[in-house]
């Protein structure tokens, strides 16, 4: 059987909760508090809504670059590049706000503090 990895911090995951999850109990909690406490004023509530989902689901990844994730489109056949700035879905290209953004905005305040000193 393949390791898997928390999305969050990287760890090995053992307990099958976390597996299914795709993080850590610790760090399950840490998201869903960054969910709480981020500033999503100039999202819609489903943007912020959706955005939980994508995270919940798995389908916004961390990429090897600092705040810039791969996100996979609603239909699961396209992935799009998000940054805090953009992204390149079909909204994003139009300079619009999208939920990917959203996500990635959640996902930044979760960072774990280790690799948020390294892309300072």
């Amino acid at each position: 059987m393949d390791e898997v990895h928390c999305l969050r911090c990287g760890r090995v995951l053992r307990s099958a909760k976390s597996i299914a999850d795709k993080r850590g109990r610790r760090c399950k909690s840490i998201v869903l508090a960054a969910a709480r406490h981020t500033e999503l004023a100039d999202y819609t509530p489903a943007q912020v809504e959706h955005a939980n989902e994508v995270i919940e689901q798995g389908g916004i990844v961390p990429t090897s670059r600092p705040h810039l994730w791969t996100a996979v489109s609603s239909d699961g056949t396209t992935t799009y590049l998000v940054a805090l700035q953009g992204c390149t879905c079909p909204a994003g290209l139009r300079q619009r706000r999208c939920y990917h953004r959203a996500a990635a905005a959640i996902l930044d305040t979760a960072r774990p503090a280790r690799l948020a000193r390294r892309a300072a």
